[in-house]
């Protein structure tokens, strides 16, 4: 059985014993988070009405608080003397799916 959840902003495919990595969540390591299902697969049969939906529940363990990687952004003008240089490291979220319940 898998699931197709909305986790950060995006979709993610996801089965049980599954880690992902999402946005940042404001929950602590340790902690079980539930997301929303957009569509569920078991076997041949796949779910996508909203009322069934309404009732499955993918709960997910928050493992760690991690970041990405580090982006730089340079910006630069020619003839003037202006450079710019900026980092970015996004702050994302490690979890386990434990357990997709239809």
């Amino acid at each position: 059985m898998y699931a197709i959840v909305r986790a950060g902003g995006r979709q993610e495919k996801v089965s049980v014993g599954d880690v992902l990595t999402i946005d940042k969540v404001e929950v602590k390591p340790g902690d079980t988070l539930e997301l929303a299902p957009v569509l569920l697969v078991d076997g041949d049969t796949v779910t996508t009405d909203a009322d069934v939906l309404g009732k499955a529940v993918v709960t997910a363990e928050v493992m760690a608080a991690t970041k990405g990687p580090k982006i730089i952004i340079q910006k630069y003008k020619n003839k003037t003397g202006y450079k710019k240089r900026q980092g970015h490291r996004q702050p994302l979220t490690q979890v386990k799916i434990t357990a997709i319940d239809a």
